[in-house]
């Protein structure tokens, strides 16, 4: 498994609502992440927007996006999500992640 790590920033007055939308993802959009590798997907938030995302797959971080991007319900939901992030010139968010280096893994 490759474990990925990566970064956005939510608009600051958008947070609330980015935190609710993310309690209750819609289930075809969970079930397509699951489909294309993506395991133990987490996001974690600050209170000035960054946004640190981390999930697991057995390919790469490529490959997961490359999946996701065939999916009908990733457009949809990526769409609907666009206007909470900044910085990512007019993508959507899984075209701006900035993958992390991981440097330390404790096993």
């Amino acid at each position: 498994m490759q474990r990925i790590g990566f970064l956005l920033k939510v608009k600051q007055d958008m947070l609330e609502e980015y935190k609710a939308r993310h309690k209750a993802v819609w289930p075809e959009m969970q079930e397509a992440l699951r489909r294309t590798g993506w395991h133990n997907y987490s996001l974690f938030l600050t209170e000035d927007g960054l946004l640190f995302g981390y999930f697991e797959t057995p390919d790469s971080f490529q490959a997961a996006l490359d999946g996701m991007s065939q999916e009908e319900v990733n457009e949809r939901w990526q769409t609907w999500m666009a206007p909470f992030f900044e910085n990512i010139g007019g993508k959507h968010a899984d075209e701006g992640m900035v993958q992390l280096e991981q440097v330390f893994y404790l096993e």
